[in-house]
């Protein structure tokens, strides 16, 4: 066929003007969606500026002293809150370590060991822990898990670590280990959830590799998974941290609610959530109101930079997924 013989292509007309690129639904759909992504960040500039507003109060009385002051007298109008940041600090801190351990020993049973009869039921039950309402949970501490350390777990651990600083008794059922216990429980889940599908995307070359050189089982998974992994686990361990932060009712259950700085893992204590929980509806005079939301603007400061840091590394280890996929 000669190039004369090859028939032209139809003659279409190239809308003008300002729809030059964009046609009305294309322009519809983005003024939709960036009128979503606008209202998200409104929403959370709101809540900062109406907490700000309200517990200004307290703000320019105390200052940012009020972070380390420990002392809540309401009737006084004397408020601190390291008491709540310490209780909050030390539970979520002690969860975090509980649950990475179990829950990134859970994920790689499950994506390297566990047969397929075995990993989808238990999947399903780990992930079965998140739909649980924590008022579950904290009702079966006070029943159950408080009795338990009291008269059980307590008495050994006074037995074999009182030498550890900060184990000392009196043994209580309710206080800091009751606390630890239940939120190590509540971000299972999430820990366990996350770290399983980023260490199931390791490319199986790597494991393969690794393999063929002679390495054991365990070889392979120091050397080819955990450091490819590093940054996804870490991202779901702080995103479980967060969990732990902002958790209110369980933990206002079974912690103890006491105003003092705890000295020991069985002490009662204060958590910020489940302080602003309990006296919210029983202020006694408008400092103390304004103290509890300024209480509350601390909560959202720190779970804002915790989930920050946690999609952060996140989206590390994404980005070397996808680059791997491309190369």
């Amino acid at each position: 066929m000669q190039p004369a013989d090859i028939p032209s292509a139809p003659n279409f007309k190239r809308p003008t003007g300002i729809f030059n690129r964009f046609d009305t639904r294309e322009l519809v759909f983005r003024a939709l969606v960036t009128l979503a992504a606008f209202t998200v960040a409104a929403i959370l500039m709101l809540m900062l500026f109406e907490l700000t507003r309200t517990a200004w109060p307290a703000i320019s009385k105390f200052g940012i002293s009020f972070l380390w002051s420990t002392d809540w007298n309401p009737p006084k109008e004397r408020f601190g809150a390291l008491p709540f940041i310490a209780g909050t600090i030390v539970t979520s801190l002690l969860a975090l370590v509980l649950g990475t351990v179990i829950g990134v020993g859970a994920a790689l049973f499950l994506v390297e060991f566990a047969p397929p009869w075995v990993r989808v039921p238990v999947s399903y039950v780990v992930e079965l822990l998140a739909a649980i309402p924590s008022v579950v949970y904290g009702l079966w501490g006070v029943f159950v898990l408080g009795p338990w350390i009291q008269h059980t777990a307590g008495p050994y651990i006074l037995d074999y670590f009182s030498w550890v600083p900060f184990v000392k008794g009196p043994v209580l059922s309710v206080g800091i280990l009751a606390a630890v216990v239940i939120l190590t429980i509540m971000i299972l889940p999430t820990i366990v959830a996350i770290s399983r599908d980023v260490i199931a995307a390791v490319p199986r070359s790597q494991r393969e590799g690794i393999l063929a050189l002679g390495a054991t089982r365990w070889e392979m998974i120091r050397i080819a998974v955990l450091p490819y992994a590093r940054s996804g686990v870490l991202g779901a361990a702080i995103l479980g941290l967060a969990r732990a932060i902002g958790e209110t009712l369980a933990v206002a259950l079974v912690i103890g609610n006491s105003t003092n700085v705890p000295d020991s893992i069985f002490s009662p204590a204060y958590t910020m959530a489940a302080v602003i929980a309990n006296q919210f509806r029983e202020v006694e005079n408008p400092m103390h109101e304004a103290s509890l939301i300024y209480v509350g603007l601390v909560l959202l400061l720190i779970t804002l930079l915790v989930n920050a840091i946690a999609r952060a590394l996140v989206w590390r280890v994404t980005r070397g997924q996808i680059t791997t996929v491309i190369e």
